[in-house]
């Protein structure tokens, strides 16, 4: 009896889980779905802190005053 007793709640707290995922899937859809198309489009290849010859210099050149 104690373990029929177990099952079941494994089966409701297991149902709850799922209900309470849904519920935030539905809630945050437009924001979830923004995120996982940018995930999508992102390079997994680029680095983004990796520092391009060509736009070293060019950064360097506008940090330069204009008067000096």
């Amino acid at each position: 009896m104690a373990k029929s007793s177990a099952t079941k709640q494994a089966a409701i707290v297991f149902g709850a889980l799922a209900v309470g995922w849904l519920a935030i899937e539905l809630a945050f859809k437009p924001i979830l779905d923004k995120a996982r198309s940018a995930m999508n489009k992102s390079d997994p290849a680029r680095d983004p802190d990796d520092v391009v010859e060509g736009e070293e210099t060019a950064t360097k050149t506008d940090e330069t005053p204009k008067d000096a």
